[in-house]
């Protein structure tokens, strides 16, 4: 088996919006402060109805869709990443399986990893398919992100997913290689039993994701004999507008090259769908022959890299299901109240 790469990809973004001047009139601060200091206008937030399962659902029926012809019965591995499964006991990956009524004989689980544990699942993936145990799998990135009610990641914490199709034909992109760098690092956590996460602010950027994010794209290049100039596209975790833009100038990739997958700006952090969802922004409008970097972060901490190239079959297969951009512009707005409420902050579960 010479290649294996993405056969089929799918998006979700649910529809509810809140914006940041909405969320710093209820803590009586300067929204102006937080939109410049996050590069964002508002995030997306879940129904009362809408989980990690759901969203992840809707966004393996989407590569279903787009993969033209391959049966959920042919998905030999299925993985969701996610910081917000709805059961502590119990795989979301077993619900989303039934759902898009994939075979029993399979291999399924949930992952962990902060951000990038949907990346893991990709590589896991690739993994399988090269190794001839299966045709193809599936690896899902989905979060409804939680903060604390009045902390920092209120105003970027949002809701949304992408689902991957791993094979080794028919491929929309061949994923040409990968490089992972993993440290214990103290950035971000939530302790079992607790609600909300809590962040070591001094570890977030430097020790946290910049060291990671950096380092692996560093050796993913060496690893390939790569620079910045050899790709069309670059894609990073997005916890907010700044760090993917500072990230890529240390790199030495332009920003033009890092915007087009910055759904940050549009929808917020969706935390474990984050890379995935800037990946999909660009497989949308990618010519074949185009080379994507994507380097996804996990708080804990770690980081993925892939060298991506999309083919000649990208062009007839992005029009089978709805496009990133077409979630980010399906939208409503609410208030405050009723973002509580969806939360379940207002004690109600």
């Amino acid at each position: 088996m010479s290649r294996v790469g993405i056969v089929s990809y799918g998006a979700y973004i649910p529809r509810w919006r809140l914006k940041i001047e909405e969320i710093a009139r209820v803590w009586n601060v300067n929204a102006e402060d937080y939109k410049r200091g996050l590069m964002l206008e508002e995030k997306s937030v879940p129904s009362p109805d809408e989980d990690t399962a759901t969203i992840s659902v809707e966004a393996a029926r989407n590569a279903l869709k787009r993969a033209e012809g391959i049966k959920p019965q042919e998905i030999g591995a299925l993985y969701v990443g996610s910081e917000s499964h709805p059961y502590a006991v119990k795989p979301t990956a077993a619900i989303v399986a039934e759902a898009i009524g994939a075979t029993p004989s399979l291999t399924a689980v949930d992952m962990e990893f902060a951000c990038k544990a949907a990346t893991a699942g990709i590589q896991a993936c690739m993994g399988m398919v090269k190794a001839g145990y299966i045709k193809y799998g599936m690896s899902i990135g989905a979060d409804t992100a939680q903060s604390a009610p009045g902390d920092d990641l209120e105003f970027t914490a949002s809701a949304g997913g992408a689902a991957y199709i791993i094979g080794a034909n028919d491929l929309v992109a061949e994923i040409e290689d990968t490089y992972s760098f993993t440290q214990d690092v103290p950035d971000f956590w939530r302790r079992e039993g607790s609600k909300y996460p809590k962040h070591g602010g001094r570890f977030t950027g430097e020790p946290g994701y910049f060291e990671h994010v950096v380092k692996c794209a560093k050796g993913l290049m060496s690893k390939m004999g790569t620079s910045p100039k050899d790709y069309d596209y670059a894609v990073f975790h997005e916890p907010n507008g700044k760090f993917p833009l500072r990230a890529a100038k240390i790199l030495g990739f332009s920003e033009d090259k890092v915007k087009p997958s910055m759904m940050v700006c549009k929808i917020g952090n969706t935390y474990s769908g984050s890379s995935l969802l800037g990946l999909a922004a660009v497989l949308d409008i990618a010519k074949p022959g185009e080379r994507i970097m994507v380097t996804s972060y996990g708080s804990g901490a770690g980081s993925d890299s892939f060298s991506i190239k999309a083919t000649e079959g990208i062009e007839k297969k992005r029009t089978l299901a709805p496009s990133v951009e077409y979630y980010v512009n399906q939208k409503e707005y609410i208030d405050y109240a009723t973002y509580s409420r969806f939360k379940g902050q207002l004690g109600a579960e």
